[in-house]
């Protein structure tokens, strides 16, 4: 197969991101686009001189594209991708990749059955800092870890909700804050300790309680696989997007990812190790830089299949457990032990 033909289902916002990757890739072609929105899913077509699909299984009768993209709201992934696999196509799917675990395990299966791939996009990962943050985590030259903080302030206000009523509910988006806005977060802090064995958590909504029936406020405890212990805190009813503030302590010395730099802090000072650089406007900068990386990832794996390196179900699931554990550790007030 010399050219892969792609078609994106969902013309919102993050679908640029996407269609910007996807230009970058040689041997790779955006065959389609499929928006229920028929004049602005028209439009965009036009624009990106693709196919227009109003319902994406008319999309699925195509032979000729091989690589489905999902981005649209959450509650449509699971049929989504399971459509498309027994299509015989390639997915890589916006997070999270399901609502629930019971989704997760329907999704495994599915890809296990499956001839295509699955590719779930936790861009963050790709960032140069959380890169940094592993490597420095995988020559274990700052000693043992100790600890992860993190915390997460963002702001949404009603007509977010309002304009979209699918978000900010558990039946369409599984929950808010925590599925939505934070799940980055504590993707990289499982990430970054190895796992998590157990947490105490809480959420509750305060500025938002009238347009969500979810959280828009989360705290939880975490102990770590490698005895670290983690912190974890977000909030959507702060009045701006502030960055990622993530502190990891080590028995030599701390990192911190502050305004989007990782900083070395030791008793010898405070070095600069890597930022994160400015978006160059396609992509807003909370959702990190690593788009554009997530996909070319996904497309080495399927041209070259004994090097998969891209966030496959198993490592997808893992983020959306941590949400559950928080949910139902919040309504019985009692630590959860999770199996990692």
């Amino acid at each position: 197969m010399t050219t892969l033909n792609a078609a994106i289902i969902g013309g919102g916002a993050i679908h640029r991101c996407h269609v910007n990757a996807l230009r970058q890739l040689s041997g790779v072609n955006l065959r389609a686009l499929v928006e229920t929105d028929s004049e602005k899913g028209l439009k965009l077509s036009m624009d990106y001189q693709c196919r227009f699909y109003q319902d994406y299984r008319e999309m699925l009768l195509d032979d000729n594209i091989h690589v489905v993209h999902i981005c649209t709201p959450h509650f449509e992934h699971k049929n989504m991708i399971l459509a498309a696999l027994a299509a015989g196509k390639h997915v890589f799917c916006e997070k999270p990749v399901g609502m629930n675990s019971g989704e997760v395990a329907d999704i495994t299966q599915a890809v296990e059955n499956a001839s295509g791939r699955l590719g779930v996009c936790y861009q963050n990962r790709l960032n140069p800092t959380s890169l940094r943050i592993r490597q420095e985590i995988e020559s274990a030259a700052l000693g043992r870890m100790l600890s992860i903080k993190a915390v997460l302030t963002w702001s949404r206000f009603g007509d977010y909700y309002r304009l979209s009523p699918w978000r900010g509910r558990f039946a369409t988006e599984g929950g808010s804050l925590l599925i939505n806005q934070a799940i980055h977060t504590l993707d990289l802090m499982q990430w970054f300790a190895g796992g998590v064995t157990r947490l105490k958590g809480v959420v509750d909504s305060g500025e938002l309680a009238d347009v969500t029936e979810a959280e828009d406020s989360a705290m939880a405890t975490m102990h770590f696989a490698n005895g670290a212990r983690g912190l974890f805190y977000a909030s959507n009813c702060h009045t701006t997007d502030s960055p990622l503030l993530l502190e990891i302590q080590f028995e030599k010395a701390t990192l911190q990812l502050s305004d989007n730099v990782l900083w070395q802090i030791s008793p010898a000072g405070r070095v600069r190790l890597v930022s994160d650089e400015s978006p160059d406007g396609v992509a807003k900068s909370y959702w990190g830089l690593g788009h554009q990386q997530a996909i070319r990832h996904f497309y080495h794996a399927i041209f070259h299949p004994d090097e998969a390196n891209y966030t496959d179900i198993r490592e997808a699931g893992k983020s959306l457990t941590l949400v559950e554990a928080i949910y139902r550790s919040s309504q019985i007030r009692q630590w959860i032990t999770l199996d990692n």
